[in-house]
């Protein structure tokens, strides 16, 4: 089988890569950006921070500084017109998979017109202007993806995008930039990743590329995940973190993600919940459901994480795997549907509709088992139950 890997131009890692932009937007021959970040990173002088090398170095870039936390069509579309009001040539994406996704979609908006849901799966996204992505949180993965995710602000579906044109043309990824994370976001953006490791590795589009960047990634997250979230200065953990995110990355925007996706996007735009999170309240009983159509597979994932020893049998894994995964969702205080807050009604009320968003997303065809329709809908009535028991 021959693998096709899509990558930005320019991957730039470690302490104090977002200091290279100057040098990034020199290589790329680009020298009108426009900065898209949100409230917070600018309250918080990240943006002022990673401004001034550029106006020290006679370039002028504007801002948008309003991206919200799961950007929607009107929140792209709110950054689409500051960008078509100026002279601009390329965006920065400053924060986390958020702005990112914003940048992304006003690109393709920008060079091509029409509204988001025209680039919705299954339609291919192969050009927009050139996204510059510098992340700051260690989860999504998004600088290195060719995909976005915006809500739709008519129908609170969230449209999962694809293509090349989504692929940042350079990421710069510095952890020192995800030192003041608070213990829930770098909970939640740290399972996020090892969903993407972990979803990549058993997806039927699978290659020897994307396997090994999986296994690296979950090996560092399962590794490092508590220490990040209980010592926020260590550095080593932090760092640990974001090389992990960006491999979780590489390897699900090249093998794609599977039924945690797909039934995630859903819950995070009819109950508001943040992605990662929505991922991990599904994670182990997704697993659990699927374990034993890519046994192999999933036993290798509990004994690369830590969470079976080499010495035991497969289906001894599998049983570690599931218990693992529901004992590391306890130590990072992951609440289940029911604790976050969502109405037990709302929930039985939705079942169906979030089935049809998950499946047509298209993710649920990677996974190992494939589900039907009806099966989604007994899935989401389990992780209810479970959290309710």
């Amino acid at each position: 089988m021959t693998a096709t890997i899509h990558l930005p131009r320019i991957l730039r890692v470690g302490a104090g890569a977002s200091q290279t932009l100057v040098d990034a937007l020199a290589e790329l021959g680009l020298a009108r950006p426009l900065l898209v970040t949100d409230p917070f990173l600018v309250q918080q002088g990240f943006s002022e921070r990673l401004l001034a090398p550029l106006v020290e170095a006679g370039i002028s870039c504007d801002m948008f500084g309003d991206c919200v936390p799961d950007p929607t069509t009107d929140s792209v579309d709110a950054c689409l017109k500051v960008l078509r009001a100026g002279d601009y040539d390329c965006l920065v994406a400053l924060g986390g998979g958020s702005s990112l996704d914003t940048a992304k979609a006003v690109s393709v908006l920008a060079l091509h017109g029409g509204a988001m849901r025209d680039y919705k799966v299954p339609a291919v996204v192969a050009s927009g202007l050139p996204v510059i992505a510098i992340p700051t949180t260690a989860g999504t993965g998004a600088e290195v993806t060719r995909a976005a995710v915006i809500t739709d602000t008519a129908s609170q579906e969230k449209m999962l995008c694809m293509g090349l044109g989504l692929v940042p043309v350079a990421a710069l990824v510095d952890f020192e930039l995800t030192m003041s994370m608070p213990h829930r976001l770098t909970a939640d953006t740290g399972l996020d990743s090892l969903c993407h490791a972990l979803e990549a590795y058993v997806s039927r589009k699978a290659n020897p590329f994307t396997d090994s960047m999986a296994l690296t990634a979950m090996r560092a997250i399962a590794g490092n995940i508590r220490t990040a979230c209980a010592e926020p200065d260590n550095r080593t953990a932090r760092e640990a973190m974001m090389l992990a995110a960006t491999q979780g990355g590489i390897a699900f925007a090249n093998a794609s993600v599977t039924l945690i996706h797909g039934m995630s996007r859903p819950i995070g735009a009819l109950f508001h919940v943040p992605h990662g999170l929505s991922n991990a309240m599904l994670l182990p009983e997704v697993t659990a459901w699927s374990v034993q159509y890519a046994s192999e597979r999933y036993a290798h994932c509990a004994r690369t994480m830590g969470m079976a020893m080499e010495g035991d049998s497969d289906a001894l894994a599998l049983d570690k795997l599931v218990a693992g995964l529901r004992q590391l969702n306890a130590d990072l205080g992951v609440p289940d549907p029911c604790a976050y807050g969502i109405d037990a009604q709302a929930w039985q009320d939705s079942l169906q509709l979030m089935a049809e968003q998950a499946l047509a997303s298209g993710s649920p065809a990677n996974n190992p088992r494939v589900p039907q329709h009806d099966e989604i809908v007994t899935l989401y009535q389990r992780v209810w139950a479970v959290a309710t028991s």
